[in-house]
């Protein structure tokens, strides 16, 4: 106190103004952690999976202690069991056994039908047995001899794991995320098996190497499609230390998929990735969905139709109206926007080829007018977390309504990149359980295989037994859809 009681006026109305830059500098920093600890996956691209996050404010409307919705099965829903075999692998007969209270044996009491019957489910207890091959040569009455193949999947080792035990492991660490010394230790439990972590990790090799020609003739087939859904995230792959020029070690991952195809590929978030991928190949007119990363409207891509997608577009006006709570435009364009998909989905359903032109005037009326009504109130930004963004997306729906409102008009161009997002949440899953991935060749190889086992599965096809068909040198190779899309 008596240090301050020595300041002039001068020096305590610079001591005074000085404190007062540094409280505003707190209050802005305060200000952009809540902003940042308010981001989920209901206002931003962030993953459902970091909602749980220490400090994290959930989505709106997602809480379940506050949910109108009841827990478990919904009114309405279609009920499950278990059902009811007419032709069971095995039947057994159970009696009574021991003796009654008179002291006769239950043996050989009167038989008086069955009372009860029930069925149980169950798996026999695996356990892996070493079978030996001895191929026999045989010399036929002409003189030349014929010496037996080894069997399907066999290597040329003496000694070698199987082509199911082998297409588990990669089934688990593709398909389930399960990390290799995981996947190692599950095989072991389960079957007694006790292969190595490299073995495991190198069945990644395998797989991939077998499934070159289907990746390539899965990534032909997406660009042929005339419309095709995409989307990227960031993967840690690879060395810790970023290279020269980069902030971040990480590597980029990118997904193109349509109805019936899945394909991926790792990359940096950069242009010469997008020129790798199947962007740089669809034919001219093809219309694309995705998010507003720049890159989509680099001129090298300038022959392709856009269809921004809608669900990052409804997330991201969900931030505004956080970053703007006094405000209607941010709700007002949401609800308009939501009215049209949801009037695009009933027309897709019900076969019409597009949707009620007086409900289509109403909401686009609705989303325009929001637009300007936003537009006139953020002239100018304060310093509140968020406004600049705002302003952004404001402008997208300003100079950008033709590619926000495309699927509105054509019933077969999705609102949303909705399957693109769900092929790369996997990957999001798979950091969660492993963290960084070591190597930057086997991350490629676990995505050419999941991209196969994708688009398998959207054929209708069990995605176990196309892997283990594989495994015998059996390759399932896709075919062109009739309607390509």
């Amino acid at each position: 106190m008596s240090d301050l009681e020595d300041l002039s006026r001068e020096e305590l109305v610079a001591l005074v103004l000085a404190q007062v830059d540094r409280i505003n500098e707190l209050v802005d920093k305060v200000a952009k952690l809540e902003h940042l600890l308010s981001r989920n996956s209901g206002n931003s691209s962030m993953p459902p999976s970091s909602d749980e996050q220490p400090g994290k404010t959930p989505p709106k409307g997602r809480d379940r202690a506050t949910s109108r919705r009841a827990r478990g099965k919904q009114r309405g829903t279609p009920g499950a069991n278990l059902p009811w075999s007419e032709a069971p692998e095995e039947e057994r007969n159970r009696f009574p056994e021991g003796a009654c209270e008179c002291g006769a044996d239950l043996a050989g009491a009167h038989d008086l039908g069955v009372v009860d019957a029930f069925q149980q489910i169950e798996i026999p207890q695996v356990r892996a047995k070493v079978t030996q091959y001895d191929q026999h040569a045989v010399r036929c009455r002409c003189g030349k001899v014929h010496t037996a193949s080894r069997p399907e999947g066999a290597g040329t080792g003496k000694v070698a794991y199987g082509p199911v035990l082998q297409a588990w492991a990669v089934y688990l660490m593709v398909v389930h995320h399960i990390p290799t010394h995981r996947c190692r230790q599950l095989l072991e439990a389960l079957t007694g098996a006790e292969p190595s972590i490299g073995f495991v990790h190198g069945l990644l090799t395998r797989a991939s190497k077998v499934l070159g020609e289907a990746d390539a003739r899965i990534r032909t087939l997406i660009t042929l499609a005339t419309v095709l859904c995409m989307d990227e995230t960031p993967l840690r792959v690879g060395p810790k230390t970023p290279r020269p020029g980069r902030k971040k070690a990480d590597k980029y991952l990118l997904i193109a998929c349509t109805r019936l195809y899945t394909h991926f590929l790792l990359g940096d978030r950069d242009l010469d990735t997008f020129k790798a991928s199947v962007l740089a190949e669809v034919a001219a007119g093809t219309t694309v969905v995705h998010d507003r990363y720049t890159v989509y409207d680099h001129e090298t891509f300038n022959e392709i139709v856009h269809q921004l997608c809608t669900a990052h577009l409804l997330r991201d006006l969900a931030a505004a109206g956080e970053t703007y709570p006094e405000q209607v435009w941010p709700d007002q364009i949401a609800d308009a926007l939501r009215a049209l998909i949801h009037a695009t989905n009933l027309a897709r359903e019900n076969g019409h080829d597009a949707i009620d032109p007086d409900e289509r005037a109403k909401q686009v009326h609705l989303l325009r007018q929001g637009v300007l009504v936003g537009l006139s109130l953020t002239t100018s930004h304060g310093n509140r977390p968020g406004e600049k963004k705002a302003r952004a997306l404001l402008e997208a729906f300003r100079d950008r309504e033709g590619d926000i409102l495309r699927f509105v008009d054509d019933l077969t161009v999705p609102p949303t990149s909705n399957d693109a997002e769900r092929g790369l949440r996997p990957s999001k899953i798979q950091q969660k359980i492993s963290g960084r991935l070591t190597s930057i060749a086997r991350t490629e190889d676990r995505f050419r295989i999941l991209g196969y086992l994708t688009t398998a599965a959207k054929h209708g096809l069990d995605r176990f037994t196309v892997l283990l068909d594989a495994f015998h040198g059996r390759i399932w190779i896709p075919g062109p859809a009739t309607t390509v899309t």
